[in-house]
């Protein structure tokens, strides 16, 4: 089972650490906009960044670095207790959609100004470690904590801000060493990791990888971290009963890899990315590359339903 936990919203399952702003979160807030407006300049940049060759790829990735924005992904890693590597990829992917789909993430939310300064830049997003009392220390910066009980797995993400301006008590916690055993590929019947009960009619994002591109887990927990906040962000305008449904049922994930051949043919499906999700309701992740991969490499492709 996976949970989500808040002390201050216990009974309802939801976690949001919201301390940073003295926002009571009990309190209720009148939210007009629907879920996932915030993401509209996603939406809008969204094919174009997915159809740039690769010289449009190495001119649209450069940005004055005082101004690079990023959700930072803190994974829980103890020595004695490693996570999961699949449900940390799929806890990333819901942790990313759910923050941006946040009431405190909509227009009057305290989460909103920086959302939304996100979004309209390029969507970077960081995955650290910690353990013992650096993983405490977090526990009450804004943002979201999931938790897979059946494994252990526990992340939080980070609501987005400056990298220049980092909280010291992230900043000081490690990029490298994020990388996670690779277990056996899901089983099609298992249970995709959500919060909330999963009907027959809840839709799943199902994140397919390709299994041989090689990636730090911390890495592709970035890469399904945008896959989620992505299908997020299309749906909202393309489809909102379907987003409306994914978002009721706490945004279920599976991940699964692709050998080389279904690979192929899932990168050809997303040549035309408006196609793709009128047809399959498919999404795909392509990877500015400024660590481990090549720039332009698309790393994950989703189907929303």
């Amino acid at each position: 089972m996976v949970v989500m936990t808040d002390e201050e919203t216990i009974d309802a399952g939801v976690r949001g650490h919201d301390t940073a702003d003295g926002a009571d979160p009990a309190a209720p807030r009148e939210i007009t906009a629907p879920p996932g407006e915030v993401l509209a300049p996603v939406r809008e940049r969204y094919a174009h960044w997915l159809r740039l060759d690769d010289a449009g790829v190495d001119q649209d990735r450069h940005e004055d670095p005082e101004q690079v924005r990023a959700i930072q992904i803190v994974l829980h890693l103890e020595k004695q207790a490693p996570p999961s590597r699949r449900r940390a990829l799929e806890l990333a992917a819901r942790g990313c959609a759910l923050l941006c789909l946040h009431p405190r993430s909509a227009p009057g939310g305290p989460w909103h100004d920086d959302v939304a300064a996100y979004g309209h830049g390029h969507i970077r997003k960081v995955t650290r470690r910690a353990r013992g009392a650096a993983w405490e220390t977090t526990a009450d910066l804004p943002g979201l904590t999931l938790t897979d009980d059946a494994t252990g797995t526990e992340i939080r993400v980070l609501t987005p801000g400056l990298v220049a301006r980092l909280d010291k008590r992230v900043a000081k916690l490690q990029v490298s060493g994020t990388d996670l055993p690779t277990e056996d590929p899901a089983d099609p019947t298992d249970v995709p990791t959500a919060g909330g009960v999963t009907g027959e009619d809840a839709p799943v994002l199902t994140c397919v990888v390709p299994a041989d591109l090689e990636m730090t887990a911390g890495k592709l927990m970035a890469q399904t971290g945008h896959a989620g906040m992505i299908a997020a962000a299309v749906a909202a305008g393309e489809d909102g009963d379907l987003l409306a449904r994914w978002h009721a049922a706490d945004c279920p994930v599976r991940v699964e890899s692709a050998p080389e051949s279904r690979w192929a043919e899932l990168l050809t499906s997303v040549h035309d990315p408006e196609r793709a999700w009128r047809t399959h309701h498919r999404i795909a992740v392509r990877d500015a590359g400024f660590t481990e991969i090549a720039p332009g490499t698309v790393t994950v492709v989703a189907d929303l339903r």
